[in-house]
């Protein structure tokens, strides 16, 4: 069974693309390709149960394990060595990326405190969107009360739109609440 996300996608958000851009070529139209959610721990330097616990709660959120980003340099301000862990990342592409936007427009953004859009600036002009969210707790898969600490993620949505215009209509019509001109954000923070 297709994901409900994909569904609307086929029956009412290509045929409406297809209206506002201006394409007559059904591959043109454009579409997500990923959808990456990465996580800094940098408490983890310090504590690797950190490390530990947030791969716990990105595998839940995602539905697959996360990969363990290293550091690349040893910084001695920061106390991080060469090969020590700083991160964790999950790319999302199919159908779980789908049921994760799902899961994301429709239940976890609405339960975010004080909410009054997404930020409409942060794409990157290729067609790409990123957002940040402040803790995991937004997501109803994690339990509240288990939570040690609060733990700030980003997620990016990849697509083959060519440009912000094209993404924005995309993500608008596939239930992106964004922002309109004026309001500030609270809670959400965009990169």
């Amino acid at each position: 069974m297709a994901p409900r996300l994909l569904e609307k996608y086929r029956s009412e958000v290509v045929p409406a693309l297809f209206e506002e851009l201006g394409t007559k070529n059904p591959m043109a139209v454009p579409r997500l390709q990923k959808v990456v959610i990465s996580m800094g721990v940098g408490s983890a330097v310090t504590d690797k149960k950190h490390i530990e616990l947030a791969a716990k709660d990105l595998s839940t959120i995602a539905g697959q394990k996360p990969q363990v980003c290293l550091a690349r340099k040893s910084v001695s301000n920061f106390k991080v060595r060469q090969g020590y862990p700083t991160g964790l990342k999950v790319t999302l592409r199919g159908a779980r990326m789908y049921e994760f936007l799902d899961r994301l427009i429709n239940v976890a953004i609405p339960r975010i405190r004080d909410f009054r859009g997404l930020n409409p600036q942060s794409f990157d002009g290729r067609g790409n969107y990123s957002l940040g969210v402040s803790e995991q707790t937004i997501f109803p898969e994690i339990d509240a009360a288990a939570v040690e600490w609060p733990q700030g993620m980003n997620v990016t949505i990849v697509t083959t739109a060519r440009n912000d215009r094209a993404c924005r209509a995309l993500l608008r019509l596939m239930g992106m609440p964004f922002r309109t001109e004026g309001e500030k954000q609270a809670k959400v923070s965009s990169n």
